[in-house]
C-alpha cells in the first residue's frame, strides 16, 4: 500500500466523519478508495465503534425526497421491478429493453433522485438491461416487496404512497406504461365509395397478471380522466386498453412511446 502522510490521513478521516462518502474523499485527496476504506475501518476500531452502513433512505431518516421521481419509479417497480434482500445482497432491479436507451437512463435517474447515496449500475443481459441500485433500504421505499411473484400476493399502496400517486398520477402511469405497457398503431380497412381505404389509429396497452396492479393503473387513469377498457386474453382479463381519441391524446401528451 502506498504510504501517505499523517496529515492526509487525518484530513481524510475528518471528512469521512462529516458523512462524506469514501469515493468523494478519495477523489478529493487523490487517494485510492481502498486506502480510504481502510483508514475509515481503522478509525472505527480505535474509537470502538461498530460499522453502520450510511443511508439516505427517506423513510429511515425522515428527509424530503423527489416525489415526482418516486411516483415514476413506483410504476416501474410494480411492472418490471424486483428487489433482492438477502443477508449479503440487497438491491433494486428494473429490467428494460436493451434498445430503449432513454428508458434505461430514466430508470437510473429516478433511482438516483429518490436515494442519491447508493450506487446505480446498468447490467447487460440477453435482450435487456438490468438497472440496479444497491441498498437494503429499497425495501423501506417499496413495502410491497415480499416472497413470490407479485401477481400471487396482495399488492396495496400504503397511505404515504397513495398520497404521492394522487399528487403525481401521470408519473405513476408513465412508469407503469414504460414497464408493462406499450403504445401501438393499429389499422383497419373500410370500403368507402367503392374503394378500399386503410385507416390507422393509436392505442395504449397495459398488461399485468396482478388484479391489484391493474386496479392501481386504472384508478390512476380515472384520476386524470382517461377512458379505458379491459380486454381478455383467452379467459383472463390481463390487458387494459386506451383507444378513445381524446384519451389517447392525453396519454400522448403525458406519457408517449418508450424510447
Amino acid at each position: 500500500m502506498e504510504q501517505h502522510s499523517p496529515s492526509i490521513r487525518a484530513h481524510a478521516v475528518a471528512l469521512m466523519n462529516q458523512g462524506i462518502p469514501n469515493r468523494v474523499v478519495a477523489a478529493q485527496l487523490n487517494v485510492p478508495r481502498g486506502t480510504v476504506s481502510w483508514w475509515r475501518s481503522e478509525d472505527r476500531k480505535a474509537r470502538g465503534e461498530s460499522y453502520r452502513q450510511p443511508t439516505d433512505c427517506p423513510r429511515c431518516t425522515g428527509r424530503q425526497f423527489d416525489e415526482v421521481s418516486y411516483a415514476y419509479l413506483l410504476g416501474l417497480y410494480l411492472g418490471d421491478g424486483h428487489i433482492v434482500s438477502k443477508p449479503s445482497q440487497h438491491h433494486l432491479s428494473i429490467f428494460c429493453d436493451a434498445t430503449q436507451t432513454g428508458l434505461i437512463e430514466a430508470a437510473a435517474d429516478a433511482m438516483r433522485k429518490v436515494m442519491p447515496l447508493p450506487s446505480v449500475r446498468p447490467r447487460r443481459k440477453t435482450g435487456c438491461v438490468e438497472v440496479k441500485s444497491y441498498t437494503k433500504h429499497w425495501c423501506c421505499m417499496f413495502p410491497q416487496h415480499g416472497p413470490g411473484k407479485k401477481h400471487e400476493r396482495k399488492i396495496a399502496l400504503e397511505a404515504w404512497q397513495q398520497e404521492i400517486v394522487e399528487a403525481h398520477p401521470w408519473e405513476f402511469i408513465r412508469g407503469l406504461i414504460h414497464s408493462d405497457g406499450c403504445r401501438v398503431t393499429n389499422w383497419t380497412a373500410k370500403t368507402v365509395g367503392g374503394a378500399l381505404k386503410r385507416y390507422e389509429y393509436t392505442r395504449y396497452f397495459f398488461s399485468n397478471k396482478s388484479d391489484d396492479i391493474r386496479g392501481l393503473f386504472t384508478s390512476a387513469l380515472d384520476m386524470v380522466g382517461v377512458e379505458w377498457t379491459t380486454l381478455a386474453r383467452g379467459s383472463d382479463p390481463f390487458n387494459i386498453s386506451v383507444a378513445r381519441k381524446a384519451s389517447v391524446a392525453l396519454m400522448d401528451a403525458h406519457v408517449g412511446p418508450k424510447y
